[in-house]
């Protein structure tokens, strides 16, 4: 829609929001913040990733001159891939506890 924060706004809306968006609340942590190994664990993700985590794998658009389709397509960055990774042992080791 070329709204600016729209998505942002959206899943804040819902509860969801953005991993690390300062202007959302998604910078805070929210639960767990009386574990201090939880703590610990994500104010390492917030350094891992130091910002916001959205990310558009694919974008698609019909160029107003030409009218030819374009699309773009790009790899998940390697922060956010890293922090997907460490969410992921994070959970798989609390799945054994």
């Amino acid at each position: 829609t070329g709204r600016t924060h729209q998505i942002r706004v959206h899943m804040k809306h819902i509860g969801h929001i953005l991993f690390n968006d300062a202007r959302y609340g998604g910078h805070e942590i929210l639960k767990g913040t009386h574990f201090s190994k939880y703590k610990q664990f994500v104010n390492n993700c917030f350094d891992i990733c130091p910002r916001q985590a959205l990310h558009a794998k694919t974008l698609g658009f019909k160029h107003p001159f030409t009218q030819k389709e374009m699309d773009f397509s790009s790899s998940l960055p390697q922060d956010m891939a890293l922090l997907i990774d460490k969410w992921r042992n994070y959970i798989s080791n609390r799945e054994l506890e």
